[in-house]
């Protein structure tokens, strides 16, 4: 087989193949999935808690206005005001930041599972390589993210024009809206062009993973080579396995054929198929099939009988029917019971005959 066959990768990935690329961290995912969901939630949580959020910010940027000429600007007392508004921002934005981190776990379980690892941490010269750092650059996938880019925007702009075009005259009565009115319009604004925003790009998203999967499959094709090599790893050579197979095959087929001059009868169809029975009243309740054969197989066990003066009766229904149905070492079943009694009894009668 020519060299350049093997290097085409052509062959699905294995089991093992997939559970190594997980292990390394190679995982189908989508990035804009991710950031889908943890705008969405941002921004339902904007929606939703946005009117309290607004409240206190226009509680507290009326309180500051109306007693500016009371605070210091003294160092320390610069600083204790800094302090304040850190600890009262982390105390109101605290919760929703928890929200959006569940978000963002929750969206790369969807895609990945759970999945804990260092390897992506380990060093690799190869991402620091300057020439594989350009070819990245202009590769195909950075073609289609960028036209990813150019889409969300398109479509983020468009969205933002109809919002903004719809509530252009609720722009110029906010001249006579106090602090609080104002920051609630910003906010509710916001919160629509996000939500909108997202329900227009969740597409783009379900397409954009439906690239990532192909790509990532296509990363892990195989080549015939290593699909051999890793079958050998796993399951052994298949060539000792078939040269094994073949050995056991030839040691039951000689076990069989030292029953076959044990055998009561071998019943024929005649010339194709040949199954030897053996019926012990005291050990057996029903005739067992000791050897079965066709063809050459066939051909020895008749002549095997022959050798050993086993009857040979021809009967191609039953030979047929016990050939397909009954494994040797089995009991025959129920069915077949008369027709092999009534073989059997003529057995027993020729033999009879000649005592």
């Amino acid at each position: 087989m020519p060299e350049e066959e093997l290097q085409e990768r052509t062959q699905p990935a294995t089991p093992r193949r997939r559970r190594r690329a997980k292990e390394r961290g190679e995982v189908a995912k989508s990035a804009e999935i991710n950031s889908i969901l943890i705008l969405l939630c941002s921004f339902l949580i904007l929606r939703f808690f946005g009117k309290g959020i607004t409240q206190r910010l226009s509680q507290d940027i009326g309180y500051i206005l109306e007693n500016a000429h009371k605070f210091s600007l003294c160092t320390s007392e610069v600083y204790k005001y800094f302090q304040q508004g850190l600890w009262e921002g982390a105390r109101m934005l605290f919760p929703l930041i928890l929200m959006i981190a569940i978000a963002g776990l929750v969206a790369n379980l969807m895609q990945t599972g759970f999945l804990f690892t260092f390897h992506p941490l380990v060093p690799d010269l190869n991402r620091i390589n300057p020439v594989n750092g350009f070819k990245r650059i202009f590769s195909k996938r950075s073609l289609v993210q960028l036209l990813f880019s150019l889409l969300k925007m398109a479509v983020i702009g468009y969205v933002a024009y109809i919002l903004i075009k719809t509530h252009s005259e609720d722009f110029l009565l906010l001249v006579d809206k106090d602090i609080g009115q104002i920051c609630a319009f910003v906010f509710n604004l916001a919160s629509q062009l996000g939500l909108y925003s997202c329900l227009a790009l969740a597409p783009i998203a379900v397409l954009d993973y439906g690239l990532q999967r192909w790509e990532y499959e296509k990363r892990l094709r195989m080549t015939r080579q290593e699909a051999l090599e890793e079958y050998k790893e796993t399951e052994g050579n298949p060539l000792v396995k078939t040269r094994i197979r073949s050995l056991q095959r030839q040691m039951a087929r000689r076990r069989m054929m030292q029953e076959v001059p044990r055998a009561d009868v071998v019943i024929t169809n005649p010339t194709q198929l040949a199954v030897a029975l053996q019926y012990n009243r005291e050990k057996m309740n029903a005739p067992v099939v000791v050897a079965k054969g066709a063809r050459y197989l066939a051909e020895r066990i008749k002549r095997v009988a022959r050798d050993h003066n086993v009857p040979i009766v021809e009967n191609r229904w039953l030979a047929k029917a016990l050939y397909e149905s009954v494994e040797v070492g089995q009991e025959i079943p129920i069915r077949f019971y008369q027709a092999v009694a009534e073989v059997l009894a003529y057995i027993y009668r020729l033999k009879k005959r000649y005592i």
